[in-house]
C-alpha cells in the first residue's frame, strides 16, 4: 500500500500575490511529475468560498470556504497587498482550530500578518516580506522576526514570499522525499544554487545602489538603520572615512543626488510604509521617520508622492 499524500491547503487573501502563490504551489506539482507518484495533493479556500482574486485581478476558482474542520496536513496563508487591514474573526478562528488539530500553519509574504493576528505566532521564530517588516514590527513588537527568506519552527512556517516560496518548499519536499528528489525540482525549475533559509531577502546595498565605493556603502547602511534619528553630515563621513566635502562628491558622481536628497527620500519611502500598513497617526509616522515638523513632513511628502499623507492613507484603505 502506497503512503498517503501529503494534503496542502491555500488559503488566498484578497490581492495576494500570484508570484508567491506559484512559486510554492509549483514544486508540489513537480515532485508529483518528476516521482511518477502523487505526493502532494492540494484544495483552495477563501474567506467566504467566493473565488479569490490575486493583485492583478484575474479570478480563481477555489474548493469552499477556509473551515477549521478542512482536511488538510498544512494550511499556507497566502496575503499580499496591505496585509495589515485584514480582520475577519470567523477565519482567524478557523486558523486557530486548525492549529489545535496540529495542523502545520503557514504564512506567505504578508501572510504572516494573519497569524499573527490570529495569535499563532507567539513563541515561535517568523519572518515576512522586507515591504511589510516595519509595520509587522511596530505592530506585533514581542514577536521574534527574523529577516531570512522563511523560518520553520515546529508547526509554524512562514515565508517572505516572491520566489522564495521555492527554496522552502525545496526544503519541505527535501526533509520528506529527499534531497535528490528536492534536487530535481529545483533543477526543473532551473534553480541552481540552494538559498538557506537564513538568505537575505534583498540584494546588498552595493548591488541595489550598484555602488563600490566602501565608504559610500558604509553611508547606505547607515542610513538605513537610522530612519527615526537622522545622522548628521559629518557622523555619516566619519562612517565613510572621508571629508563631508569628499562624501558629497561621491554621492553627486555615483548616486546623481546629494547627501541630503537621498536620506530625505528614504524616509519619505519609510513613511509611506507605514501609513499603508499601520495604523500610527500621521504624527507618529512623521517622528519615526525623523521629521521635528508634521508641516515639514506634510510638505516633503506631498512633493515626493504628489498627494498629503493623509491622501495615501485613505487609498490604501480603499478596495
Amino acid at each position: 500500500m502506497g503512503v498517503r499524500p501529503v494534503r496542502v491547503g491555500f488559503l488566498l487573501i484578497e490581492g495576494f500575490a500570484l508570484m508567491s502563490y506559484a512559486a510554492v504551489i509549483e514544486p508540489f506539482r513537480a515532485a508529483n511529475r518528476l516521482s511518477g507518484r502523487e505526493l502532494y495533493e492540494w484544495r483552495h479556500y477563501s474567506v467566504d468560498g467566493e473565488p479569490a482574486r490575486p493583485s492583478t485581478g484575474v479570478t480563481m476558482q477555489v474548493d469552499g470556504m477556509i473551515d477549521g474542520n478542512a482536511d488538510v496536513d498544512m494550511m499556507f496563508v497566502f496575503a499580499g497587498g496591505n496585509p495589515a487591514l485584514f480582520d475577519n474573526r470567523t477565519t482567524f478562528a478557523a486558523l486557530r482550530r486548525l492549529s489545535t488539530r496540529g495542523i502545520v500553519i503557514g504564512g506567505v509574504s504578508g501572510g504572516a500578518f494573519l497569524l499573527a493576528r490570529a495569535e499563532l505566532l507567539e513563541g515561535y521564530r517568523c519572518t515576512i516580506h522586507w515591504e511589510h517588516e516595519p509595520a509587522f514590527i511596530e505592530t506585533f513588537p514581542d514577536l521574534e522576526v527574523e529577516r531570512g527568506l522563511f523560518v520553520i519552527d515546529r508547526r509554524r512556517i512562514t515565508c517572505a514570499g516572491g520566489t522564495a516560496g521555492l527554496d522552502l518548499v525545496a526544503e519541505l519536499i527535501a526533509s520528506t522525499h529527499g534531497p535528490d528528489l528536492a534536487q530535481l525540482v529545483s533543477d526543473w525549475y532551473l534553480r541552481t544554487h540552494k538559498r538557506p533559509a537564513e538568505g537575505a531577502q534583498r540584494a546588498a546595498v552595493s548591488q541595489r545602489y550598484r555602488v563600490s565605493h566602501p565608504g559610500l556603502v558604509a553611508t547606505l547602511e547607515a542610513m538605513e538603520a537610522n530612519k527615526e534619528t537622522p545622522l548628521e553630515r559629518e557622523a555619516l563621513a566619519f562612517t565613510a572615512g572621508v571629508s563631508v566635502r569628499q562624501l558629497e562628491r561621491l554621492f553627486r558622481t555615483q548616486m546623481r543626488t546629494t547627501i541630503r536628497e537621498h536620506y530625505l527620500r528614504i524616509r519619505l519611502d519609510e513613511s509611506m510604509r507605514l501609513l499603508r500598513e499601520t495604523d500610527l497617526s500621521t504624527v507618529m509616522v512623521a517622528v519615526t521617520c525623523g521629521f521635528s515638523s508634521s508641516s515639514h513632513f506634510s510638505r516633503s511628502f506631498r512633493q515626493r508622492f504628489a498627494m498629503s499623507p493623509g491622501q495615501a492613507r485613505a487609498s490604501s484603505h480603499s478596495p
